[in-house]
């Protein structure tokens, strides 16, 4: 078992936030939006730390910041939808980044089997049960068992890049070269 490095301010010597941060931003990632219910009103963020965990049983994890004041709400509801966002919806990422302001007025949604909202225009969802939190430095790790999928359209995603939005084009296959990253054959090493 390893021992923990201790809490928030506890950094490796030489690493400086702004150089950490800078660092992943190398790192590409998709854009979601959580959402959940409060006493029968929805409730939502802007989460790029979103990851598929495992297939069997089927699970995902999203990392909340210790600070967030919608995270209590959402495990205090129990269940989450992760909306996968398109690359036009650049503004409701931007609108569920913000604090404050009724995030849900520039977008309709529907319920999810849950309860929690799917926003409207989404590449798809992902419905989820609460499984487990972890803490982990100044952010939570959020478990979630996933319940209901929803429909996939076929668009472009919306990106993040360095601190900016960013689209992908597809490349044009090299004979041999996907054969095993997309059709591994030991399926059991990827999601």
């Amino acid at each position: 078992m390893r021992t923990p490095a201790g809490g928030p301010g506890d950094r490796s010597p030489g690493i400086a936030a702004a150089r950490f941060r800078k660092a992943l931003g190398n790192f590409c990632t998709g854009v979601t939006v959580v959402t959940a219910m409060r006493d029968a009103e929805p409730v939502g963020f802007a989460c790029q730390s979103f990851a598929a965990l495992s297939l069997d049983p089927p699970l995902v994890l999203f990392c909340p910041g210790r600070t967030s004041r919608t995270w209590p709400h959402i495990e205090a509801y129990g269940y989450f939808c992760v909306n996968v966002l398109a690359h036009a919806q650049q503004d409701v990422s931007a609108t569920f980044g913000k604090a404050g302001a009724d995030k849900f007025s520039c977008v309709p949604w529907a319920p999810a089997p849950s309860g929690a909202p799917i926003l409207a225009g989404v590449l798809t969802w992902l419905d989820c049960a609460v499984e487990d939190v972890h803490e982990a430095g100044d952010h939570f790790v959020v478990i979630g068992r996933v319940t209901t999928l929803g429909d996939q359209r076929d668009e472009r995603p919306l990106l993040f890049h360095r601190g900016a939005y960013t689209v992908t084009e597809p490349a044009e296959p090299t004979p041999g070269i996907l054969d095993n990253l997309i059709t591994w054959s030991r399926h059991d090493d990827w999601i």
